[in-house]
């Protein structure tokens, strides 16, 4: 099992990389079709399950469904160990089987796994409680396949570009970072280097709380109209953050989805009129 697992992880990087929208670190999706987006799962399996109804993926080849923060979250084992492992590497199989349509952004959670940094959430240290699951239920295989799960991780885009002049990622650089943030780290390889607190993929990932003027100045950076965004808690699901940037949750009874297509204009407000709640999803 643990070689079939590695293996996984291996061919779901090969794909991140490999797909045909990829261009550097950025998924750029043409002009035609609908995008799904979610916001952060952190082991949410059935909202994975209603997500993965609507987009219907086998029978809309034009759709594309954007998926971020799988893990530190959801079930736990018979010690309080974090199961979203077994989420992640679902999703992967996901992945796999539609590898042009199903694109998975890398997000603040994911870079604490790879460095191995604390990262709490409701009170836990998660990374410690991902790890010791995952050392009871792999035994002396763990090491490998820890590993492996984090050379996938590190392959994960940053970022979605719609032709729409809509951007996705898991969050933006906090304000007091903005004028000094690396572009390059989009048309680059990162590294682990990059995923380090204060470069520019942490900086990406981490950052909260941005300032209207803030968010105007990224969108002029970045050269987009809105910004669909993860990362900070959403208890019903979404919000509208400033005067272009709306704001996803997918992790609990009230996460929502986001369902737009990719040939028409949108402001933020508009987006929002996109919004499904997931616990209207049979």
């Amino acid at each position: 099992m643990q070689q079939q697992i590695i293996q996984l992880c291996r061919k779901g990087a090969k794909l991140n990389r490999s797909c045909r929208f990829r261009k550097g670190n950025i998924i750029n999706l043409p002009e035609m079709g609908k995008v799904i987006v979610a916001g952060d799962l952190h082991g949410h399996r059935r909202n994975f399950e209603r997500i993965q109804k609507v987009a219907d993926l086998k029978n809309n080849p034009w759709t594309h469904v954007v998926l971020q923060e799988i893990i530190h979250g959801g079930p736990e084992d018979d010690n309080g160990g974090c199961l979203s492992w077994q989420l992640l590497f679902d999703v992967i199989r996901y992945k796999i089987k539609f590898p042009d349509q199903v694109h998975i952004l890398l997000g603040n959670h994911d870079t604490a796994a790879i460095s191995n940094n604390s990262v709490m959430k409701a009170g836990k240290e998660m990374n410690r409680a991902l790890q010791s699951a995952m050392q009871r239920h792999f035994k002396q295989h763990y090491e490998d396949i820890y590993a492996a799960m984090t050379d996938y991780m590190l392959s994960q885009p940053l970022a979605i570009r719609c032709a729409n002049r809509i951007w996705v990622s898991h969050s933006l650089p906090a304000d007091q970072y903005i004028e000094n943030f690396d572009l390059s780290i989009f048309n680059r390889p990162y590294t682990l280097d990059d995923i380090e607190r204060p470069n520019s993929v942490y900086l990406l990932t981490w950052g909260r709380r941005h300032s209207a003027q803030a968010l105007t100045r990224l969108a002029e950076m970045f050269d987009v109209d809105a910004f669909v965004l993860g990362h900070q808690p959403q208890e019903m699901g979404w919000s509208l953050a400033g005067p272009n940037t709306l704001i996803l949750a997918s992790e609990h009874s009230f996460g929502c989805l986001l369902k737009f297509d990719l040939d028409k204009l949108y402001t933020a407000s508009t987006l929002a009129e996109y919004i499904i709640p997931l616990n209207t999803i049979a």
